[in-house]
């Protein structure tokens, strides 16, 4: 069955937002009176969530009462700040304009809440709009539960055999799984170097987004 919708990943998949939140982990820990952490280490953390991101900055272990003040700290920096920093990953655009051209919708599923979402994806030089958006306050269960991913495919007028899922996280491999889709796991996105993605199970493996037609091409030969 030939494919009918790519779907992707936010955060570190079809976008580079670890800039904007690199300047926010280093203000409030500058507001904590710590030393700046290194590019590096922020960006291995962007996809696993706003709260992952505080905890680095504080220094704080899981569950601390501490962390929800912070969090709400750090997300308000960040909406003032919302994708002054962010681009999409190189070949991204050019990937989505090729879909566009071949009748192929796209979206994105993401664990990023709508009102940070939405105004982002306003901001982005896109060659054609989206045929979905989904984030974790549109369902019940967000990913690593397939809801989402089936949400997107209806909103795509596709069955789950039909839609691909490019993600650079675990948990977007476990999404897409469960679902039915196929996977592809993103190496330019944000992973731990400790992480071993083979453990994945993703279908595919891609180095840089400027390899998504290529791969589109021989499965929908």
């Amino acid at each position: 069955m030939k494919l009918k919708a790519i779907l992707f990943d936010l955060d570190g998949t079809l976008l580079d937002t670890a800039p904007d939140f690199i300047v926010c982990v280093n203000r409030l820990r500058e507001q904590l009176d710590k030393l700046p952490l290194a590019d590096t280490t922020i960006r291995a953390q962007v996809s696993n969530g706003a709260r992952a991101m505080t905890r680095l900055a504080a220094e704080l272990p899981e569950g601390d009462p501490a962390i929800e003040a912070l969090n709400c700290q750090l997300v308000a920096t960040y909406q003032t700040i919302l994708g002054q920093n962010s681009t999409l990953f190189a070949g991204i655009h050019h990937s989505l304009q090729w879909a566009a051209e071949r009748g192929l919708a796209w979206g994105i599923i993401t664990n990023k809440p709508s009102y940070l979402t939405l105004p982002l994806m306003e901001k982005l030089p896109l060659p054609s709009p989206p045929a979905t958006i989904v984030c974790p306050d549109h369902v019940s269960r967000s990913k690593p539960d397939p809801e989402p991913m089936l949400l997107a495919c209806q909103h795509c007028g596709c069955e789950p055999s039909e839609a691909i899922y490019f993600g650079d996280h675990e948990r977007d491999i476990a999404a897409g799984r469960a679902a039915g889709m196929l996977t592809v796991a993103c190496e330019w996105g944000y992973i731990d170097p400790n992480e071993n993605i083979e453990h994945w199970q993703a279908d595919f493996r891609l180095r840089s987004a400027a390899e998504i037609p290529a791969l589109l091409t021989r499965l929908n030969a």
